[in-house]
């Protein structure tokens, strides 16, 4: 796998469109923040970029969009959101689109945010068609399917009626139900057998049924499978180990996808 650094120096004309996901950005993430940051900067020099695309878990357990926008212009100032939201407009003032997901831990998040740096919140599945392929975007976790009882979760909390009670709960609720289900989210992970943390083939199979290319996040495991001559690349999540930062993304080059080490 190539660096994005080999991409952006060889090919930086050719890169139509970036994927990211699971980066679980918050005021606990410093490190993560800033390189997501210098990934933007990157991006912005980049002469015929056209989207970037967030496929799920931007912010990590995001409790509604009123956490930044009810702040005051000082505290805002200070948040640590703020540079990041100043960066992405920068790359949306260069023509470039921003299209948001939604993840399993900022299925809260709304368009009155995105707004601000000029992006889109965009429904999954998302397809996106070039000459010679059709390809599906999603964040993963509804190819999770032998996972019942977080499929059972998802199908309530991502329910429109439920979220939009969740937005009415003042904060001090929704803050500590974002505790909790981030807690819950890390506990699985440590006592689910890992087989049922990874998509379900058949799932896999039936959404790739109207695409040759199936590209997600969500499962952490980063890789390109070959299926029946299509293809499923997974991103992977975004981490600081050994004071660097690294994370596998994609990129559009031409009309093929690929998947590139970030690192910082």
């Amino acid at each position: 796998m190539h660096s994005t650094e080999y991409f952006f120096t060889k090919q930086p004309s050719e890169i139509q469109a970036v994927f990211v996901s699971d980066l679980h950005l918050s005021a606990h993430t410093p490190h993560l923040c800033r390189a997501f940051i210098r990934l933007i900067d990157d991006l912005c020099v980049l002469p015929n970029l056209g989207s970037l695309y967030i496929l799920g878990d931007w912010l990590d357990a995001w409790i509604g969009d009123d956490v930044y926008l009810s702040l005051d212009k000082q505290n805002q100032a200070n948040h640590w959101l703020t540079p990041i939201l100043i960066s992405l407009k920068k790359l949306a003032d260069k023509q470039v689109q921003i299209l948001v997901m939604h993840g399993n831990r900022d299925f809260a998040l709304s368009n009155k945010l995105t707004k601000l740096f000029g992006g889109a919140i965009i429904a999954e599945p998302y397809y996106l068609t070039t000459s010679t392929h059709r390809i599906r975007l999603e964040h993963g976790d509804a190819l999770c399917t032998d996972d019942v009882k977080y499929q059972q979760y998802r199908a309530i909390i991502r329910h429109p009626v439920v979220r939009w009670l969740l937005l009415a709960t003042p904060l001090s609720f929704r803050s500590k139900l974002g505790k909790d289900i981030k807690d819950k989210s890390h506990n699985d992970k440590r006592q689910k057998p890992a087989t049922i943390m990874d998509v379900n083939h058949d799932a896999v199979q039936k959404a790739l049924t109207d695409c040759d290319i199936l590209l997600h996040g969500h499962t952490h495991r980063p890789a390109v499978h070959l299926l029946d001559n299509k293809t499923r690349l997974v991103l992977g999540d975004w981490r600081y180990d050994d004071r660097q930062v690294t994370a596998e993304i994609g990129l559009l080059i031409g009309d093929e996808v690929a998947l590139a080490n970030f690192s910082v």
